[in-house]
């Protein structure tokens, strides 16, 4: 108890040392069914057109909404519930087939359930998750979400990406003034430095333009428009190679599992009753010869729990191997009037940490509140103005749980450097010490507790935790180095993180103005 104690203080300290450092860089730095129902949509929509080249009347359409994945569905829906006019155009309708995007964690549980999609996961056989269980060098630690003040329904959700977005798409379209289409989005209309509307390719062909006061664009990670509304710095530090185990059962029940492997961490969730996906992570922008690879640095690894040594064998033999890139992206927008980017078309971050939907989840609650009180969405300059508060507000969620997924991957990865494999080490058993130790960071990692601060104190709490492993009983000049190096790693992997996520967005969002008058936009 006393230990704790000793290290509850230090950590405080080192918390303390950490914002004040923090403080000094701001100074420095001022600026199937679903299928046929959406495709019964489409042709409904498809009746309501003027077969001619002609494009649409201004003011049919509020809200034009670039893509309908997970994000651009449920800002949709969302939407059209406070009576918008939205026309969402996506370039394929099908069920996508994706290796990630498969976990909901309990805070994006909860903005789904604000955003009245929670039935979106019933349906699509979506697994519960409770929490996560971490393997190192043979020893296992199961760590739970901090759920017990939530309804019994509040947990993760697991599930096939593909059957998600359906749902959402489905749940959309159900609403009469959204106007679900398939076509290809070829540009923005730009005139006089305001976004317009936008010009597409429908599925037969056709050269279409339509327009609205507000184009929002989600076309995924690969965004062709990102570059017009924002200054993306796209990093790709490793890729997924992915598959699915079948007829076998996790360790833990309802849990995510996370090797800590050599070089790098693999990953196992259910995403239904019968499968379990698989994800290794491969350090690197290429891939080498997949089963090789799985064979050499996966199935020989002692790291891979032995209840799942056959399936995972089986499933390298059915040879169903996908992989990804993983990519990460801090948000830098450029307001633009007229229009706004949303989901990875904006922000991404490493999947480890599965955050990436509750962020587009988050944003969505945060966007839907700001518009809800305009009438008028016309006055483009007034509402681009209006709108940059957006910018602000999100900060404090996105960037912990991008700041989380970044750090965490860095903390887990192998290194033959000896201070890194002691804060590696260090992770590891802090998160097995129970009570505030467990569940604060898991309260960060979940959207339960997205907190800047509480990030940062944890973080170098677990620092603290590794130096006064290496001192006690007796310390050595090599232990003292060794600590001291583990320190420098740490401040290393943490705050260029949050440098380039912005220090005082995310750190002293109060100190930003985030209210434009409302009176200032037409009001009806």
């Amino acid at each position: 108890m006393v230990y704790q104690l000793m290290l509850m203080f230090v950590a405080l300290i080192a918390s303390i040392l950490g914002l004040l450092f923090l403080q000094s860089c701001t100074r420095k730095k001022k600026s199937g069914d679903v299928s046929m129902k959406i495709q019964r949509n489409i042709e409904c929509s498809k009746r309501s057109e003027n077969v001619t080249h002609r494009a649409e009347v201004d003011g049919s359409t509020d809200i034009i909404i670039v893509g309908a994945g997970v994000a651009g569905s449920a800002l949709a829906y969302t939407l059209a519930k406070d009576g918008r006019r939205v026309h969402v155009i996506e370039r394929d309708l099908t069920e996508p087939d994706r290796i990630v995007g498969e976990l909901l964690q309990p805070g994006g549980y909860l903005k789904l359930i604000e955003l009245g999609l929670e039935d979106c996961v019933n349906t699509i056989d979506a697994q519960q998750v409770f929490g996560y269980a971490l393997y190192k060098d043979g020893k296992s630690n199961k760590v739970s979400y901090p759920l017990e003040n939530f309804n019994s329904d509040v947990a993760g959700r697991s599930f096939h990406n593909g059957r998600f977005i359906q749902r959402m798409r489905e749940k959309a379209a159900s609403i009469s003034n959204v106007r679900l289409e398939q076509g290809t989005v070829t540009s923005l209309i730009e005139e006089k430095g305001i976004i317009k509307g936008v010009t597409y390719r429908t599925k037969t062909g056709q050269e279409l333009t339509t327009y609205a006061p507000l184009t929002v664009v989600c076309d995924g990670c690969c965004s062709n428009f990102r570059r017009s509304l924002s200054k993306p710095k796209v990093e790709i530090p490793s890729c997924f190679v992915g598959l699915i185990l079948e007829n076998c059962e996790l360790p833990y029940q309802n849990h995510g599992h996370v090797i800590l492997a050599n070089p790098s961490p693999i990953l196992f969730y259910p995403i239904s009753s019968t499968e379990i996906r698989c994800l290794v992570d491969v350090p690197g922008q290429k891939v080498p010869s997949i089963s090789k690879l799985l064979f050499k640095n996966c199935g020989g690894s002692p790291g891979i729990p032995h209840e799942l040594h056959s399936a995972f064998f089986a499933a390298i033999d059915k040879g169903n191997i996908r992989t990804m890139t993983n990519r990460s992206m801090p948000a830098a927008p450029s307001p633009t009037p007229g229009a706004l980017l949303l989901g990875d078309s904006f922000n991404m971050r490493l999947p480890l940490t599965g955050g990436g939907m509750t962020v587009a989840l988050s944003d969505i609650v945060i966007l839907r509140d700001l518009l809800r009180p305009l009438g008028d969405l016309n006055d483009a300059h007034n509402l681009c103005k209006y709108l940059e508060s957006f910018y602000t507000l999100r900060k404090p969620v996105a960037s912990t749980i991008n700041t989380l997924a970044g750090a965490l991957y860095k903390v887990f990865c192998a290194s033959p450097d000896p201070s890194r494999n002691e804060l590696r080490k260090a992770c590891f058993d802090y998160l097995s010490l129970g009570g505030g130790f467990t569940n604060g960071p898991i309260a960060i990692l979940s959207g339960l507790n997205p907190r800047p601060l509480s990030l940062v104190s944890h973080f170098f709490a677990v620092a603290i935790y590794g130096v006064g492993r290496l001192l006690l009983p007796f310390p050595s000049p090599k232990r003292m180095l060794i600590g001291a190096r583990l320190i420098l790693d740490a401040s290393s992997i943490i705050f260029p993180i949050i440098k380039a996520e912005g220090v005082k967005e995310m750190l002293f969002p109060a100190s930003i103005p985030t209210h434009y008058a409302v009176q200032d936009l037409c009001l009806s």
